[in-house]
Parts: structure tokens; C-alpha cells; sequence
């Protein structure tokens, strides 16, 4: 949030695609085919955004959005559908009170995803190509993606078992934001806060799709 209480937003621009995310609301990011397009996207995901802070337990979202930081060159990732570049404001410290609210929205966005998922039919409606995953592809797509994300944030992996189980790597990332000072960041890493900006994006923007194509 900036001093005057608008939402900070990172904008990341592609050739065809543009990326808005609210810096301090991990998990609320949405793409449009120009900057304006997808700060109207934004907004207009704030009630299923919503229904995640609650459940997290915090304050609603208030404030205006507002863009604080734009990435200065076109990039592949965002064209491709998919976030990448990081903030300059996310190579800040991860301060504690901060890191507990990000591991919270985290967390919500997890058992959110997992409800939707375990109701969600097998097969899900395609695109008019035939594209696109059905809710197992996509449940096992997430899973893999997070045991990724756990090693760019510099989380060692559990090696007491073959492989982390879903529900302890998730446990071990959201400790690992609530206490910021117990994690270094690697070479080439992901800082704490893109990586929670980057978490939560992945589960709800995946979690949205399973809502939307659900017969």
C-alpha cells in the first residue's frame, strides 16, 4: 500500500500482453492487452480476491489501485501467460508482520484451490480448439510448480522422504514467510515477497480456471 492508502501495482508489460499485480496482495494478478485492460481486470477480480482475504482472516482490500512500479522492457513471460519479471520494491527486506499476512493469503489460497478442485469435474470445458487442462492435469501442474518455487525461495528440499508431501511443502513455505529472517535467498533466487507474488498468482489464477470451466 503507498503512503496515501491507494493498492501499489507492478505493472510488466509483454509485446501483446500486459501483466497488473497488486505488489502487497500476493495472489491478485491480471493480464489484459494493454496496461488499462488489465488494471480493469484487476479490479474487476477483487470480489474473488476477496473471498480469499477473508478467509485468510484479514481486513478488506481498500484504496484505489494504483501503479507504482512498471518493468521497463517488453518480455516474453507475460505474452506466454505467465509472471516473471521482479519488482525493484521486492528486493526489500520482508519485514515479519508482513511476511504472516502474505503466509495467510497463501494458505487460504491453497484450501480454496483444493475445495474447488476435489468438487470441480474430471473433465473440464475446452476451448474452442479443444485447449486447455483438466482438473487432475491441473492439480498435479500445481503441485510440481510449487516444489519449483520452494527451491528459487531457497527452501531445501525435505530429503528424509522421496518427496515433499503436498501439504508439508506448503507448511514449510509459509513458515518460511513468517519468519523472513530464517531464509537466505539464493544466487539467482526468488526474493520473498515476488515469491509469494508469484505463489499466490499461480494457485488462483489456476484455481479461477477450474471455477470458470467447470461444467
Amino acid at each position: 500500500m503507498t503512503a496515501d492508502g491507494a493498492i501499489a501495482v507492478f505493472i510488466e508489460p509483454g509485446r501483446k500482453w500486459v501483466f497488473a499485480s497488486a505488489l502487497d496482495w500476493p495472489g491478485w494478478a491480471r493480464r489484459g492487452r494493454t496496461e488499462e485492460a488489465a488494471l480493469r481486470a484487476l479490479d474487476d477480480y477483487l470480489p474473488r480476491y476477496a473471498a480469499i482475504v477473508a478467509r485468510a482472516g484479514l481486513a478488506p482490500v481498500t484504496g484505489v489501485l494504483a501503479v507504482t512500479e512498471r518493468h521497463p522492457e517488453p518480455g516474453a513471460s507475460a505474452d506466454f501467460g505467465s509472471l516473471h519479471e521482479i519488482a525493484p520494491s521486492e528486493r526489500q527486506r520482508l519485514p515479519p508482520g508482513d511476511g504472516r499476512r502474505f503466509a495467510a493469503l497463501l494458505e487460504a489460497a491453497w484450501v480454496t484451490f483444493d475445495e474447488a478442485a476435489g468438487t470441480a469435474p474430471e473433465h473440464l470445458r475446452k476451448g474452442p480448439r479443444g485447449g486447455g487442462r483438466d482438473t487432475g492435469q491441473i492439480v498435479t501442474h500445481v503441485r510440481e510448480a510449487e516444489a519449483m518455487y520452494a527451491s528459487k525461495m531457497g527452501l531445501p528440499r525435505d530429503t528424509s522422504v522421496p518427496a515433499d508431501p503436498v501439504g508439508a511443502l506448503r507448511a514449510r513455505i509459509a513458515a518460511a514467510l513468517r519468519d523472513p529472517a530464517s531464509l537466505a535467498t539464493p544466487r539467482n533466487g526468488w526474493p520473498q515477497r515476488y515469491a509469494a507474488r508469484r505463489i499466490g498468482w499461480h494457485v488462483l489464477d489456476h484455481l479461477w480456471e477450474i471455477e470458470d470451466k467447470s461444467e
